[in-house]
């Protein structure tokens, strides 16, 4: 693979077609989201070795519960199992794993796995793994108008303060910066409820591909499409007519 010269920063992935990629190979849903948690290893260490400073991954979204309760029993299982099966794995990698999304109303087990992890790759310097988990953009951007309206109660802030910045600082994903790129798998266009506010400038990539034979050439190839894009923010490229 040749050098890519022009990187994002930040990658969010909304990783989607375990369940149709087990089905078509006549396996249980469950064999899906396995694979597909192997995949999202083998891809988080691909971009911290691509020097990517930042790896959201849609991960389980708050209307993922609304699935038949067996699958969500063995989703469960499978977040209990990434501890012992993997995260030696992503701590040796140096990689940092942080979990945004609606925390407070998860089960204990759940709020267990997710302190645990994050407190022992805290001190890991390498690329931040963000896992969007129990996440839904809209819960997002409502949770921290809450909070905004709470603290403008509070005096702690006055309604003229309330700008773009501002908002960034009360949503889930304050300090870490807006994604430049955004893959989804499996063929599906659309963003299903994911970084509604942050997205406002992110380039888009959709792949047929199932999330479970997503590979690191796939991702090496986003990469290189991301890198011969111009981003433009609303700005006129040189010599283009108004």
């Amino acid at each position: 693979m040749s050098e890519i010269t022009n990187l994002p920063d930040h990658v969010a992935i909304i990783l989607d077609g375990n369940r149709r990629w087990a089905r078509g190979k006549e396996l249980q849903d469950e064999d899906g989201h396995r694979k597909g948690i192997e995949t999202l290893v083998l891809i988080a260490k691909a971009a911290a070795n691509f020097n990517i400073k930042y790896l959201t991954l849609f991960s389980f979204s708050k209307e993922n519960w609304k699935r038949d309760p067996s699958e969500i029993s063995n989703l469960m299982d499978l977040m209990e199992s990434f501890e012992s099966e993997y995260l030696d794995e992503i701590i040796l990698n140096n990689i940092r794993v942080t979990v945004i999304g609606d925390i407070d109303t998860l089960a204990k087990p759940q709020k267990k796995i997710i302190k645990m992890v994050q407190e022992r790759t805290y001190g890991n310097t390498g690329m931040q793994l963000i896992a969007a988990f129990n996440y839904s953009g809209r819960d997002e951007i409502i949770r921290a108008v809450k909070k905004i309206v709470n603290d403008a109660q509070l005096a702690k802030i006055s309604t003229d303060m309330i700008n773009n910045d501002l908002m960034g600082n009360y949503l889930d994903t304050a300090n870490i910066p807006d994604p430049d790129l955004i893959i989804r798998t499996s063929g599906e266009m659309r963003l299903s409820n994911f970084l509604l506010w942050q997205c406002a400038y992110s380039e888009f990539i959709f792949t047929d591909t199932f999330w479970p034979d997503f590979t690191v050439d796939h991702f090496y190839d986003a990469l290189e499409q991301y890198s011969q894009r111009e981003r433009r923010y609303g700005r006129n490229t040189p010599n283009e007519r108004v």
